[in-house]
């Protein structure tokens, strides 16, 4: 297969692996330039959905977008869905959350706009507790269960995703013993 020849080709290239979005930082790595950028979006090639994020429109629509927007405009390379969102997303408990929670390590301090819908919250991950979600970087099942018990997810929800993740084979006995007893310890403090 030969090299993609045209710059909104090559941010096509990284937008498919991504719900259609590309980022400012990305776009560069690519060889595409900033004023490129900019000539694309007054031509309607590409659309700015937040600060350093854009759309590619040739890429399809999915349902999945909202969440892949919410871990790229936080313009760090750790951020990955969290709390409620990562337990709604795979549908292990009755969860609905109001906004998309998305966590970054500690020492960032991400000040831009267009964070109105989001969550943000401040966690050093190692990378066994990350994994992938449809394309989408998010927390391991363990994890997101522990953060729910930590921000004081109401326990029926979380005794509802620790049922769920250990019926379908997603939280191994360990972990289900573990988050149980944190639960369960909750009540007491």
């Amino acid at each position: 297969m030969s090299e993609p020849r045209t710059d909104l080709e090559r941010l096509r290239e990284v937008a498919l692996d991504q719900h259609g979005f590309v980022t400012t930082a990305q776009a560069l790595e690519s060889g595409v330039s900033d004023a490129s950028l900019a000539m694309m979006v007054r031509r309607d090639r590409l659309e700015r959905v937040a600060h350093g994020v854009y759309r590619v429109s040739q890429v399809p629509v999915t349902q999945d977008e909202p969440f892949m927007l919410a871990v790229l405009w936080t313009g760090v390379p750790e951020a990955c869905l969290s709390h409620e969102t990562a337990l709604a997303v795979r549908e292990l408990s009755d969860i609905n959350p109001t906004a998309i929670h998305v966590t970054v390590a500690r020492r960032r301090r991400i000040q831009r706009a267009g964070g109105e819908g989001y969550v943000l919250h401040r966690e050093d991950l190692t990378p066994d507790q990350m994994t992938w979600w449809h394309q989408i970087p998010i927390v391991t099942i363990a994890v997101a269960i522990s953060q729910c018990i930590t921000s004081g997810v109401p326990t029926y929800l979380i005794r509802q995703a620790i049922e769920q993740a250990s019926a379908t084979g997603d939280l191994l006995h360990a972990e289900r013993a573990a988050l149980t007893d944190r639960l369960e310890a909750r009540h007491v403090h």
